[in-house]
């Protein structure tokens, strides 16, 4: 294996030099290391190294990467982290044996039509640190993936199908603009490191409590109140909340007002515990409306008494202490677990540690 590295205080003069020694290794140089040489262009002349395995060209001034690169089939590492490209490059798709992809540091806004096509062997992108306001379906082509880091961008939102990577593991997205996190991220059965310090997400969705392997999470900075029921089961290791007006126990005197249901929500209570007791009429009924099946598929249990509403008639909050297991934020003594309830009746029922949501007007 031929290695050809040159060091940031080489000259540029140098570096072509050695590039020349590197391109007489032909097929047998396997590494060509050309960081922090002030590089305005890739060179062209790699398309002659058809065994490169991998390729460094940190710290340049690189806008564009050449259409010969197509011809680097066999290249495991890429970095162009510190250039000045502005999109993920579409040449990208031909090079099917990359497993490692750094582009953090450049002007990306947008990636190239086709560019994730090819790359069914990535393990590692990093895209920290670029103009990113969105990342396209076609993300969920990246089949191997397990590293994923997009720190310091502008997402304000992920794609659904970004959920659909089965293999990732490790999942960044510190210091963006995201609001939420699609339901779709139940989907993660693999993840165990998430990272969202500083977005503006309000709510995490119930799906997140499927996350059976997660066991790091940061939400720091956000604005998050209280967490889906169930959170508390998860099996973290490390859990940080800090920066979060999350509820607090503090309880205030409410009317009561009795609810009145609709004709649907009566309906649909009815059939949704009637189906639970296993009523042979309305299973066999069922399978012949769909529009009923749809409706019945969005129903709830109730905290309390287990039973199955539709609509949410009142919202709670559950203050459980964290897991002794987790590794927490130092001010952390209760989590607010969310839990809905299906009338006054199972209200009155409720625990010391349940309390109505209300907003309280200041004076």
């Amino acid at each position: 294996m031929v290695t050809f590295s040159l060091f940031y205080f080489s000259s540029k003069p140098m570096a072509e030099r050695l590039l020349v020694r590197a391109l007489k290794g032909g097929k047998n140089t396997k590494i060509v290391t050309l960081n922090g040489k002030k590089i305005t262009k890739m060179p062209s002349t790699l398309e002659k190294l058809p065994g490169l395995k991998t390729l460094d060209l940190q710290n340049n001034r690189i806008p564009k990467v050449c259409p010969e690169i197509s011809t680097l089939t066999q290249l495991t590492s890429l970095n162009l982290g510190n250039n000045l490209l502005e999109e993920v490059p579409e040449e990208m798709k031909y090079l099917t044996s990359l497993k490692k992809l750094h582009l953090f540091g450049n002007r990306i806004h947008r990636f190239a039509s086709g560019a994730c096509d090819g790359l069914q062997n990535l393990i590692l992108l990093s895209l920290n640190n670029n103009q990113l306001t969105w990342i396209p379906p076609e993300v969920s082509r990246l089949k191997s993936l397990t590293y994923l880091s997009i720190n310091h961008n502008w997402l304000a939102s992920i794609p659904r199908e970004l959920c659909f990577l089965k293999n990732l593991s490790e999942l960044q997205l510190n210091y963006n603009q995201l609001i939420c996190i699609p339901e779709e991220i139940k989907f993660l059965k693999n993840l165990q490191k998430l990272f969202l310090v500083r977005n503006n997400i309000e709510v995490l969705p119930e799906g997140f409590c499927d996350l059976i392997n997660l066991r790091s999470l940061d939400i720091a900075g956000n604005v998050i109140q209280i967490f889906p029921s169930g959170f508390q089961n998860l099996k973290l290791r490390e859990f940080y909340c800090e920066e979060n007006p999350l509820l607090m126990k503090q309880p205030v005197h409410a009317v009561k007002q009795e609810g009145v249901w609709r004709l649907q929500e009566i309906t649909s209570r009815f059939i949704m515990n009637q189906l639970a007791e296993k009523n042979l009429f309305l299973m066999q009924a069922f399978e012949w409306y769909p529009q009923v099946r749809n409706i019945i598929s969005q129903g709830r249990k109730c905290a309390i008494c287990g039973k199955s509403f539709l609509a949410v008639w009142l919202e709670c909050v559950e203050f459980v202490p964290p897991s002794k297991n987790w590794k927490i934020s130092r001010n952390l003594q209760l989590v607010p677990l969310r839990i809905l309830i299906c009338s006054y009746k199972c209200f009155n029922q409720r625990g010391p540690n349940v309390f109505g949501i209300a907003q309280v007007e200041s004076r």
